[in-house]
């Protein structure tokens, strides 16, 4: 469908392979390009207010390397539960406590995206609420050792066995937990051009 492009080139600034799938299943052609940018923010931000940050940031990092008629498209997502802000663990202990804590419980994962071509930017976010089933220790364990989580925030992907099996209840866009808010994205790009 690049008819919503209007003739423009969508530059994905991501190296997730969780969002570049979700361009290629939703009929939207990228071109790859990633420059990559440290992913720091004032400690006085909003934690909801991080993805944002972090996709304006990785955004800004294009700023004079765009080409006429181009669009970059970044993204970061995080997840939040209970006040913390759970980032991709780097280490199993981490990624054990993070899923000891999701276990059974209810978290937000929030995914900024933001738009940019050399005469304007766009930045939203959309929030949806996970439910997990309880997990074991041995769940937990095989988790982390199997799909090794330390490129997922929360130390979750929703797309392999955890979303399969241990997910309870999700509201909200199912897309946007991969880290890409497919529905709200196709729309802004419509809207951008």
């Amino acid at each position: 469908m690049d008819n919503i492009l209007n003739g423009n080139i969508l530059i994905l600034g991501s190296s997730s392979p969780r969002r570049q799938e979700i361009l290629k299943m939703a009929g939207i052609p990228y071109e790859l390009q990633i420059i990559p940018v440290d992913e720091i923010y004032p400690d006085s931000i909003e934690h909801k207010d991080v993805p944002i940050y972090l996709s304006e940031l990785k955004a800004n990092a294009f700023k004079g390397n765009l080409q006429k008629r181009h669009i970059v498209c970044t993204a970061d997502t995080v997840v939040l539960y209970e006040g913390q802000l759970l980032g991709k663990p780097k280490t199993f202990a981490e990624a054990k406590t993070m899923l000891t804590n999701l276990s059974g419980n209810t978290h937000e994962v929030v995914t900024g995206v933001t738009l940019m071509s050399n005469e304007k930017k766009v930045s939203f976010s959309e929030s949806s609420l996970v439910t997990l089933f309880p997990l074991s220790a041995d769940e937990v364990t095989y988790y982390i050792n199997t799909f090794k989580p330390y490129d997922k925030a929360g130390a979750y992907g929703i797309q392999e066995w955890m979303g399969f099996n241990k997910i309870e209840k999700i509201i909200g866009s199912y897309h946007n937990i991969m880290g890409l808010p497919m529905a709200a994205l196709y729309h802004k790009l419509k809207d951008f051009s």
